[in-house]
């Protein structure tokens, strides 16, 4: 291509090209060498050299091994030739819709004096690359430019089509035209080299081969055709190992050539806009996992993400000192502007992140519809609140849990803070906080938390059991009690269980091991049973250990919280998997998709999961905030609100509760509900009052 040869990153990814290709000679080789010997001795018999009964039976075997193998190289170079290679999910950019950005895009092409690309796509992911689309299955190829004539000459080899261009989306919202045109030119410039014969031959078959892996790997196939497709995805390894390094070394050598080309294009520019990328992707994770996640987890998807990555960029900007002179580029005209429809666009992506990183349907539906931000906090954060409240209640009652400590006291007309506030408080500190006489004032008169440092729990995985505690709501739930161990730090050591079985026993039996249930990966975390454990029953089980799990667990090393907690959370994990479980899976049984989609919708949704499971304090940690926000808002006229940056927020008197979780983990973590019960009188919020669940 032009330029191509005074390139050396060019010039070296040739001489890898033509590496990947003498690969695929070789095997051609290997698959007619034993045809050539079958046809040497063929002709030897014709000529009267080889005769006799020996060499005919060498000529029958030769020959029929020489068919075999044929027909066996030709139905693999069939299935790499004909096999669909991965596509990458985007949301394809019609020239009508964005005329302004493919007239940026074909001006910056002639400045690099490179290929245009064929098309433009948008990806949810701040990322932007070159893709090859030239398989029939992607679509019709790309019609020759004008007065350009295919047929020109008598050998001239068609020039293969050019890839198509995938710009991440949050790139079109967050920057501004010069900054996009910058960030773009090295991308852009990769299509010199992607268009030479030899590097398109190469990446042809590396790709072919990618897709054969893929179908030889396909399940449900009958005996026959699986040991057939084992047979096609070994001798797809064997080629795709043989030539992985050329092939490595091939797009290092493009993407040398393409930075080298772009150098003399907005060089100042670029380095301005790199800083701008990486403030990009910093605030998309921040608003996928902090805002949109919660929307997603609510059958509600944000109709607006690209918009609401520059509102948590300028918020970002406001807050962080650092950032401060990003907000004075605002003024300038942003790359969105090159659309003509944004908001549509916007729309598309949001949806389709929410495909990608969370597993939801392919179209909108009344289980999966979209919510903007205006109407988010009473949408999402409201109804979020109040589900976790709902869903935290429900295991009070399945364990037992009275309304009141007090069994004479009036039942309240519905669910109260305070049921959770005094089940979850340990016995001595519930009763230095019961001194006062007025009922309304207990909260207020509190003492302060203790001088001891915040337990860090990572697993609250334990099955219900009971510590000998004199309140009514223990015993009905925790059954199988073990007496004598009113000590916290016997609380802090119990060990992981399994949050899914309902007999206390199990507990007990096995303390260093978590059992199959489909939950008990959130029960994993919590570290094995110090020695000496004064625990009569955890003598008689195995001896305390690691748990048995290959890979490490990050949260192994923290403690436990109180039992109660960590019974309670054991509850919520199991009542959220028994939901989900009942829940059909969105990915696997979404209709309409494209073409395109169905090529990598394969039922293994999400792609790209943004968070692991959360883990049995995390839940616990989240159910009890929202019960605290929904008594906030009902009893004390809070509001829910968005924070750009934090995601779902509380605001009392117009201020937003950011202190909120540390008083929550105290009575968590220590079952120390005194910081909380300070806050609530403060804020003017009354546990006692029943709230208004879903």
């Amino acid at each position: 291509m032009t330029g191509i040869g005074a390139e050396m990153g060019a010039q070296a990814a040739r001489s890898r090209a033509l590496a990947v290709l003498r690969v695929r000679g070789r095997a051609l080789a290997v698959a007619v060498l034993p045809a050539a010997v079958a046809v040497i001795l063929l002709a030897g018999g014709a000529t009267g050299h080889f005769v006799g009964r020996g060499w005919d039976t060498a000529r029958l075997v030769v020959g029929v091994l020489a068919v075999l193998v044929l027909l066996a190289a030709a139905g693999v170079a069939l299935v790499v030739a004909r096999a669909h290679p991965a596509v990458s999910p985007t949301v394809p950019i019609r020239e009508e819709s964005a005329p302004d950005l493919y007239r940026m895009v074909r001006d910056l092409a002639d400045r690099l004096d490179v290929p245009a690309p064929s098309a433009i796509a948008l990806t949810p992911d701040c990322d932007s690359w070159l893709e090859d689309r030239t398989h029939s299955a992607h679509g019709p190829p790309a019609r020759p430019a004008s007065g350009e004539d295919e047929t020109a000459g008598p050998v001239r080899r068609r020039a293969p089509a050019a890839p198509v261009l995938v710009i991440g989306s949050p790139f079109l919202w967050w920057m501004r035209v010069g900054e996009l045109r910058a960030v773009l030119a090295p991308v852009i410039a990769g299509t010199g080299p992607s268009a030479h014969p030899d590097i398109a031959a190469a990446r042809r078959f590396v790709r072919g081969l990618d897709a054969a892996v893929a179908v030889a790997a396909t399940p449900g196939r009958c005996p026959l055709t699986r040991g057939l497709c084992a047979a096609l995805g070994w001798v797809a390894r064997l080629l795709l190992r043989g030539c992985r390094e050329h092939a490595t070394q091939m797009e290092r050598g493009v993407a040398a050539a393409a930075a080298e080309r772009a150098q003399a294009v907005d060089y100042g520019l670029r380095i301005v806009a790199q800083e701008q990328v990486g403030l990009a992707y910093a605030g998309w994770d921040r608003l996928l996992t902090r805002v949109a996640l919660p929307a997603w987890r609510m059958g509600r998807w944000p109709s607006g993400l690209d918009a609401g990555v520059v509102a948590a960029l300028t918020e970002l900007s406001r807050r962080d000192r650092l950032a401060e002179g990003f907000t004075s580029r605002l003024g300038e005209r942003p790359a969105c502007d090159l659309l003509e429809e944004p908001g549509a666009v916007d729309e598309a992506a949001s949806l389709l992140a929410a495909r990608l990183f969370h597993g939801g349907p392919a179209e909108p539906g009344p289980d999966w519809a979209p919510v903007d931000w205006q109407t988010y906090p009473e949408e999402v954060v409201d109804r979020t609140w109040r589900a976790n409240a709902a869903r935290l209640h429900r295991v009070l009652d399945s364990l037992g849990v009275r309304p009141s400590l007090d069994p004479t006291t009036p039942d309240p007309g519905g669910p109260t803070l305070a049921r959770v506030l005094d089940h979850l408080t340990e016995p001595g500190k519930q009763t230095a906080i019961a001194k006062p006489s007025a009922p309304a004032a207990a909260h207020a008169e509190s003492p302060p938390s203790p001088g001891e440092p915040e337990a860090s729990t990572g697993a609250y995985a334990d099955l219900p059991q009971s510590p000998g505690e004199p309140q009514p709501d223990a015993a009905h739930a925790e059954p199988a009690q073990s007496p004598g161990e009113p000590q916290p730090d016997v609380a802090h050591a119990e060990p992981a269980q399994s949050p899914g079985e309902p007999q206390p026993d199990v507990a007990h039996a096995e303390p260093a091991q978590s059992p199959g249930e489909p939950e008990a990966d959130a029960a994993r975390s919590e570290p094995p049973q110090s020695p000496g454990e004064p625990v009569p029953d955890a003598a008689d089980a195995e001896p305390p250990q690691a748990p048995p799990e290959a890979e490490p667990d990050p949260a192994a090393d923290e403690p436990t919280g109180t039992e109660r907690s960590a019974t309670l959370a054991a509850g919520l994990t199991a009542e959220l998997a028994r939901e989900e479980a009942r829940t059909p899976g969105s990915g696997a049984a979404a209709t309409g998709q494209s073409t395109e989609h169905a090529l990598w919708d394969g039922g293994g949704l999400p792609l790209f999961p943004l968070q692991p499971p959360r883990t049995a304090r995390e839940l616990l940690t989240e159910h009890v905030t929202a019960m605290v926000c929904c008594a906030a808002v009902d009893t004390a006229g809070a509001l829910p609100a968005l924070d750009w940056l934090d995601g779902p927020s509380l605001l009392v008197g117009g201020e937003r509760a950011a202190d909120l979780t540390p008083k929550v983990l105290s009575l968590i973590e220590e079952g120390d509900p005194g910081p909380l019960r300070d806050w609530l009188a403060a804020s003017g919020i009354r546990p006692e009052k029943p709230v208004r669940l879903v």
